[in-house]
């Protein structure tokens, strides 16, 4: 039973870098076939000119790291909440814990 599932996990292994290859060689295609150079003008006459797969990817970046920056304080929310949770489980589980006897028992 265990060779059965290594084996499917080999294959997924297996078919998950076929998928990454091909994914990155698609990629690849675009960026080739996509060289030539554009221009952004942005505020004030500002200018900038680069290769097209360039500019994508700078804003593609950009989103990513504008994406993480508004998740970040719901994230830090949760961490506080997980923390305070975890405080108060361990409290309960320490109130639950049998009471050790009066030491003048134990005679």
């Amino acid at each position: 039973m265990a060779e059965r599932e290594t084996a499917a996990a080999l294959a997924l292994r297996w078919l998950g870098w076929a998928l990454r290859i091909l994914l990155f060689l698609a990629v690849l295609g675009f960026a080739l076939r996509n060289s030539d150079t554009v221009t952004v003008r942005l505020f004030l006459g500002y200018e900038w000119q680069a290769s097209l797969v360039l500019v994508l990817l700078a804003f593609f970046a950009a989103g990513i790291a504008l994406g993480l920056l508004a998740c970040l304080p719901t994230v830090f929310r949760q961490r506080r909440r997980i923390g305070r949770l975890e405080r108060e489980a361990a409290g309960r589980a320490r109130e639950a814990l049998p009471k050790a006897p009066p030491p003048e028992l134990l005679h």
